[in-house]
C-alpha cells in the first residue's frame, strides 16, 4: 500500500491502516526520538505523542512533499516540546568560550562508524544534543533552531560549536586510552 493510500485509509478511521502506518514508521521514528531524549523509556514516550500529533492532524498534511519528511518533523517538534517541558534544555550562550574551544582536529571524527557516533551523540548534555541533532542530522538552519527553541541565532551557533568540540574531545581522550 502506498503513503497516500495509507493516509486515505486512516483518515477514513481504519485502524488497520492506523497500526500499518504506526508499523512503517515507528523504527525510523523511534531513532529520532531517542537521539533527543537521549534515554529508551523518554524516546517511547515523545514517539507516543508523535504519533498521537500524526494522527489527530493528518489531514493537515497536504501531500506536498515526503510523508516520511512531515513526520519527521513532527517528532522533532515533539521532542521540542518534551526536552523544554522536562527543562532539560539548557542552553549555553558564551560564545566566546566555544570559539576558543573549536578546533581544526576533526581528523578522528571520521574515523568513527555510525553506531559509535551516535553512542557519542546521545552522552552530550541535553543542550548540545539538541542544537547538534537538528543542525548536523536534521539539516535545520541556524535561524530556524533559534525560531523553534525561543534563542538567538548565535546560541544556536555556539551550542553547535560546543557540542562539536565537546564529540571531538571525547574522540581523540578514546583513542589515547
Amino acid at each position: 500500500m502506498t503513503d497516500d493510500e495509507l493516509i486515505d485509509k486512516c483518515l477514513e478511521g481504519d485502524q488497520r491502516a492506523q497500526k500499518a502506518l504506526f508499523d512503517r514508521f515507528s523504527g525510523k521514528m523511534m531513532a529520532v526520538c531517542y537521539r533527543y531524549a537521549g534515554d529508551n523509556e523518554s524516546a517511547e514516550d515523545i514517539l507516543q505523542d508523535g504519533f498521537v500529533k500524526v494522527f489527530k492532524h493528518l489531514g493537515a498534511f497536504k501531500r506536498e512533499g515526503s510523508f516520511e519528511g512531515w513526520i519527521r518533523r513532527t517528532m522533532v517538534n515533539t521532542s521540542l516540546d518534551f526536552l523544554r517541558k522536562a527543562n532539560k534544555m539548557k542552553l549555553d550562550t558564551d560564545i566566546s568560550e566555544a570559539e576558543y574551544l573549536a578546533g581544526d582536529d576533526e581528523k578522528s571524527v571520521s574515523k568513527l562508524r555510525v553506531e559509535e557516533m551516535m553512542k557519542l551523540i546521545e552522552e552530550m548534555p541535553p543542550g548540545y544534543r539538541t542544537v547538534f541533532n537538528m543542525f548536523a542530522i536534521e539539516g535545520y538552519s541556524h535561524q530556524e533552531i533559534a525560531e523553534q527553541l525561543g534563542v538567538t541565532e548565535s546560541t544556536s551557533k555556539t551550542q553547535f560549536r560546543k557540542a562539536r568540540t565537546y564529540l571531538m574531545n571525547i574522540i581523540v581522550e578514546r583513542e589515547n586510552i
